[in-house]
């Protein structure tokens, strides 16, 4: 791709530090300037060397910049947009991402080495801009695939914003009970498993949801339906067919997890 002598980074968390540094690595960008509302991240990505600038402001990040990578809570994209917008030059190319929005000390060059990328163009999208943010991803290691928004939003609604509400859900159930820290007591391997997700941002989950309702509420409906199969079948003591679907699904996550896969969506 052609190297860029501005890259600007609104939101320094964790999927925005490790691509600016993993940009870095790969020689992509000689000067990478920053900004983050809060300012010890900011001051953190500086003497990590995620960035080399650190803007008191999202005018001041992107003035100049050729390309402007936006990695801030999804409810605060509009709103940075705007700025952006109002600072940008004709030619500059923006992107966002989905951030955790994670500690900027955990930000790792290496993060996205393999992992999938989903870009989502509108027709607007002129193909030269689309070509330089598909580069740049390739550059991080990244596995690059074009999607239509929609297709996007169903296709994590069920593998990626499902789980973290089931998460969620399950440690709030158990939270509600007269005994639920006594449960908790006893709680260990298969429960922290299962709700390690349930220590994400509510924040930033909350907002994924809520602009994903349709989606999301399919698929709450759809696993609400395989639950009830289990159900019932666990209620007529129906062993074989219990043992068949739990075959089923181990040999689906024994074939999924091999070899793993990670995603840069912050789950």
């Amino acid at each position: 791709m052609r190297r860029l002598k501005t890259l600007a980074v609104v939101g320094v968390g964790l999927i925005g530090g490790s691509f600016a540094l993993a940009l870095r690595r790969a020689g992509v960008a000689t000067r990478i300037v920053g900004f983050d509302r809060d300012r010890a991240a900011l001051e953190a990505a500086a003497s990590l060397g995620a960035i080399d600038t650190a803007a008191e402001s999202v005018s001041e990040a992107v003035q100049g910049a050729d390309l402007v990578v936006i990695a801030v809570p999804v409810r605060s994209v509009g709103p940075v947009l705007h700025d952006v917008a109002l600072a940008m030059n004709d030619d500059t190319i923006v992107t966002d991402v989905g951030s955790t929005k994670a500690e900027v000390e955990s930000a790792l060059a290496d993060l996205f080495r393999g992992a999938r990328v989903v870009l989502t163009p509108v027709p607007e999208t002129a193909a030269d801009a689309l070509d330089t943010v598909r580069s740049a991803w390739e550059s991080v290691g990244g596995r690059v695939v074009v999607a239509d928004a929609a297709d996007h939003d169903r296709i994590f609604a069920a593998v990626s914003h499902l789980p973290h509400i089931l998460s969620f859900a399950l440690v709030s159930e158990i939270a509600s009970r007269e005994n639920g820290a006594e449960l908790l007591g006893f709680a260990a391997g298969g429960f922290r498993d299962f709700t390690r997700i349930a220590a994400s941002s509510p924040q930033m989950w909350r907002d994924v949801a809520l602009q994903n309702r349709e989606a999301l509420l399919a698929e709450i409906d759809r696993y609400t339906a395989r639950l009830a199969v289990f159900r019932d079948l666990i209620e007529r003591g129906e062993a074989s067919g219990l043992e068949r679907l739990m075959t089923e699904a181990r040999a689906t996550r024994t074939a999924w997890a091999a070899p793993a896969k990670r995603s840069p969506s912050g789950e």
